[in-house]
């Protein structure tokens, strides 16, 4: 089966917001130190990130808090190639797939947005699937881009009056 996309580099430039979260093997110097390397990315060039946020989990409850940010990179990689050099850094830093639901993570990166497009595939979903109920994911987002329109005109601002701000706060 082909990949919707076949070059793995785009002449054009596109905006991309990236989820950071981690809470195990210190989550802070995790989250920092994700951030350096997406700032190393090839085609790629960080132009902001939040704050870190500590969140409590989602799922279950007997695991460390996260500590969350999102990235804004602007980048000439296609967004299965920018997935893979996120799985690539990812994997760097220990993290261990497995089938636990919203378990411990060493890292998580996620592509939150890829300028306006939406894709709809088995290992990449775009806008991301859960980014619309999670406050740490969204509070770190408007903190760096307040009148950000999501694809299909939604706007940001009015997404977060629909999560519960409990249980983030701003490290």
């Amino acid at each position: 089966m082909n990949k919707p996309e076949a070059k793995t580099q785009d002449p054009i430039k596109k905006i991309s917001y990236i989820g950071v979260g981690a809470n195990l093997n210190n989550p802070h110097s995790q989250v920092q130190n994700a951030i350096s390397l997406l700032a190393e990315l090839p085609d790629t060039q960080l132009v902001q990130s939040s704050s870190l946020y500590q969140s409590s989990p989602m799922g279950p409850e007997n695991q460390p808090d996260y500590v969350n940010a999102v990235v804004k990179l602007e980048t000439q990689l296609a967004a299965f190639s920018l997935l893979r050099e996120l799985q690539k850094i990812e994997n760097a830093q220990g993290r261990i797939r497995n089938s636990e639901r919203w378990g411990p993570r060493i890292l998580d990166l996620d592509i939150l947005l890829y300028n306006d497009e939406i894709i709809s595939e088995p290992e990449l979903t775009i806008p991301h699937y859960g980014m619309r109920q999670r406050n740490f994911v969204l509070i770190p987002l408007f903190e760096i881009e307040p009148t950000l329109m999501l694809p299909q005109e939604q706007p940001l601002a009015a997404l977060l009056d629909t999560v519960n701000t409990s249980g983030i706060r701003k490290l």
